[in-house]
């Protein structure tokens, strides 16, 4: 079972760029249409949007691809 995460939950996951970190702002659990792709959500593998720490930029991963910060 991967971790469950929540709103306001503070993450950090990898990206081109090296590792990132963030807030999510939004969880979903079903799927959904981001940035024109049709994400792909359940109950039992939500996917979260994370707004970065150092930008604007906000972006959805799935629980398996975070990590909790403290």
């Amino acid at each position: 079972m991967t971790t469950r995460f929540r709103i306001g939950d503070h993450v950090s996951w990898n990206s081109e760029a090296g590792r990132v970190s963030g807030r999510i702002i939004a969880v979903h659990t079903a799927d959904f249409d981001y940035k024109g792709y049709t994400h792909h959500a359940s109950d039992d593998d939500p996917q979260y949007e994370i707004k970065s720490d150092k930008s604007d930029h906000i972006a959805a991963h799935k629980g398996r691809a975070l990590r909790l910060l403290r």
